[in-house]
Parts: structure tokens; C-alpha cells; sequence
């Protein structure tokens, strides 16, 4: 079971990491188009 909840936890990370680099992608255009 411990394999299960590492995929499960692994991949949970994997969506906050994409997440956050769209997020990131978003401010950084923003910031660009305020300069």
C-alpha cells in the first residue's frame, strides 16, 4: 500500500507543481507587459 500512496502523493505534487508554474507564467507576462 505504501507504493499506492506514494503514486497518489507523487502525483498530487506533480498538479500543485504545474499549477503553480502556469500561475508563475501568468505573472511574469503581466509584469512584462507592465514595463
Amino acid at each position: 500500500w505504501a507504493a499506492d500512496e506514494f503514486r497518489s502523493t507523487n502525483g498530487q505534487l506533480e498538479w500543485i507543481i504545474s499549477k503553480a508554474l502556469k500561475e508563475a507564467r501568468r505573472l511574469k507576462r503581466r509584469d512584462q507587459k507592465g514595463e
